[in-house]
């Protein structure tokens, strides 16, 4: 083998530049030099010089659009030409590897890539009479994406110069439904082989999740469609319909001059209005999407797919409600996994009808200390406060939600107690049968009571059962179960809200002075109104300190105390000692002497150093 590619490199170099462009006229000049094919073959090479390269590519690229025949025009030809039309095919088999192999190698620049990549479009555009040579662009997209090799240089070149037609947007999505299925099949395959060598087994793997990675990459860079109006037009690669059905016959071997193809698409705009290619596309939209998503994503690319696919899928899907497998799939993970699903699982919900009967619960169990300081916190409780909405909330879910965030509020950072205070302001508001964890006061015989409806009128019979069982709690006992997940058996309804109390004395003044928000009689609407989430929830150490350094302070001392002080502690504090000097050490040092006999007055005096 080795002998022959160097019988073939020995070959390559008695050719000049000037012998391969005359090569490629006498090609292109009569079917007598057809035997100049196979040579200029040989040239369309990553190990070839690039000039050479593209000599032969452009020559071989304007052969082939003028005498390459289609598949169905092969078996109707005489037996002499049928035979030369099944070579040329084949060589044109050669030519199309050829060009990928190109594209696929590293080694090759990236101003020939481009060249080449050019030429493979143009095949695609005019290689089939005229239509749409999907066979070549699935070949090519499917090389891409099983190639260990970076393709973003091509996707680049997708992106700015083909995405923007709809057509080649129409056959990315059918080849990507291939590919995937045979990903699909290619990973269900490994899975059930149990092989003794664990080094293929780790590298099959990872060849397909960098395949998968490139997937996602080529869905991410297509343009969602926009939607068409019925007088509205899109652009197209090629100048009519996306097959041969409906489309009228011609010579294969002619190419269509400008007004046959200003005809034709004519003719394909009327029989397929834009409305019914929007239709099309979104079909094929789904098909794609659901396909990938059935495959084994990598962590990165499940991530990067739940951020954005509220936005960039949900909308342009024919139909959402096919997604919720996945989500829930994904909602029940756990973790941050679950926070990125939530938002599209809402939207789902929301707007499409989905009924998920554990969603709170779920939602409950993610409330813990660490999504306070995760990266995408800001999104999750703008979503927690707005799942808090429906009036038809249970009391006892809306009492647990509100239980399980003041306890939070005691371990998080001043930017979590801020969004918290912020939350059980409005579960407050809008669940006023939960003001009960509020206001409790205590009776004569140390139990306590309900005291937040005892001023409404025409209650005092009303649910005598439950207040008769809530004044059976003793003070000091919290029935609160925080480490339950489930929210109907937290016993939250036994409990009160106690934590909000010692965030009065919390050490970051923005906190402790937010708080007294939540003083206000909030069961009274009308003189209320709720706290936007969206401007706490965001926050952090750094925000924080820009806004106490933009607050004006009316007074502000020059001191730590305002008047002189006469001893170092205040009288109350530290009740029993006093600081004296020991005799013999005058200036020196300080002893704390205790009294315990009866002096019940002592207090403890600044020892001032000097005479």
């Amino acid at each position: 083998m080795a002998s022959i590619l160097s019988q073939k490199q020995k070959k390559r170099e008695k050719y000049t530049l000037s012998d391969l462009k005359t090569l490629g006229t006498q090609l292109l000049s009569s079917r007598a030099h057809v035997n100049n094919l196979p040579l200029l073959l040989t040239f369309v090479s990553p190990s070839s010089p690039p000039q050479q390269v593209l000599e032969a590519v452009l020559s071989l690229q304007s052969f082939f659009t003028i005498d390459l025949p289609s598949k169905s025009s092969i078996n109707s030809d005489t037996d002499a030409e049928s035979v030369y039309r099944t070579w040329l095919r084949s060589k044109f088999d050669d030519f199309v590897k050829a060009l990928i192999d190109i594209l696929t190698s590293s080694k090759c620049e990236e101003t020939l890539r481009e060249v080449v990549l050019d030429t493979i479009m143009e095949l695609v555009k005019l290689g089939n009479g005229g239509r749409f040579n999907s066979s070549v662009y699935n070949r090519f997209l499917n090389s891409i994406v099983i190639s260990p090799s970076s393709a973003t240089f091509l996707l680049d070149q997708l992106e700015s110069k083909y995405f923007n037609y709809i057509d080649v947007r129409y056959f990315t999505y059918a080849s990507l439904v291939k590919i995937t299925k045979t990903l699909e099949a290619k990973d269900i395959s490994d899975n059930r082989t149990v092989s003794a060598d664990e080094d293929s087994k780790s590298h099959s793997k990872a060849s397909i999740e960098l395949s998968i990675q490139k997937i996602h990459h080529i869905l991410a860079r297509i343009p969602p469609l926009e939607v068409l109006q019925e007088k509205s037009d899109y652009e197209m690669w090629i100048g009519f319909g996306f097959s041969s059905k409906g489309s009228s016959q011609k010579d294969n071997s002619e190419v269509p001059d400008a007004e046959d193809k200003q005809s034709m698409a004519e003719e394909f705009n009327t029989k397929v209005s834009p409305v019914k290619m929007a239709k099309k596309m979104k079909l094929k939209f789904t098909k794609a999407w659901i396909s990938f998503l059935r495959l084994p994503l990598p962590l990165d690319v499940y991530k990067e797919v739940l951020v954005n696919l509220h936005q960039a899928v949900i909308p342009h899907i024919s139909n959402p409600i096919m997604l919720c497998d996945f989500l829930t799939r994904s909602y029940d993970i756990g973790g941050v996994i679950s926070v990125m699903a939530l938002s599209s699982l809402y939207v789902l919900m929301t707007q499409h009808g989905l009924e998920y009967p554990n969603f709170y619960e779920k939602l409950y169990a993610l409330l813990v200390p660490s999504i306070f300081m995760a990266k995408h916190r800001a999104k999750f409780l703008q979503l927690l406060d707005s799942c808090m909405k429906s009036p038809l909330l249970p009391a006892y879910l809306a009492a647990a939600f509100a239980k399980k965030l003041s306890r939070l509020a005691l371990s998080v950072p001043p930017s979590g107690a801020l969004v918290i205070i912020a939350l059980i302001h409005n579960l407050l508001r809008r669940h006023p049968s939960i003001n009960c964890l509020v206001h409790w006061c205590e009776n004569n015989d140390g139990t306590a009571r309900d005291d937040s409806r005892a001023s409404e009128p025409g209650d005092e019979g009303a649910d005598s059962g439950n207040h008769a069982d809530l004044s059976r709690r003793k003070l000091g006992i919290d029935y609160f179960n925080n480490e339950e997940c489930d929210p109907a058996k937290s016993n939250a309804m036994r409990s009160s809200l106690w934590e909000v109390d010692t965030l009065r004395h919390h050490y970051c003044p923005p906190v402790s002075r937010f708080v007294l928000s939540l003083e206000t009689d909030l069961t009274v609407r009308a003189k209320t109104t709720e706290i936007p989430v969206n401007d706490f929830s965001s926050g952090s150490y750094a925000t924080i300190f820009r806004e106490e350094m933009r607050r004006r302070v009316k007074q502000v001392p020059v001191a730590f105390y305002k008047a002189t002080p006469t001893s170092l502690f205040s009288e109350s504090e530290f009740v029993g000692w006093t600081f004296k000097c020991k005799e013999g050490e005058g200036e020196e040092t300080g002893t704390i002497i205790s009294e315990d006999d009866h002096n019940s007055s002592a207090k403890r005096h600044r020892i001032e150093r000097g005479s």
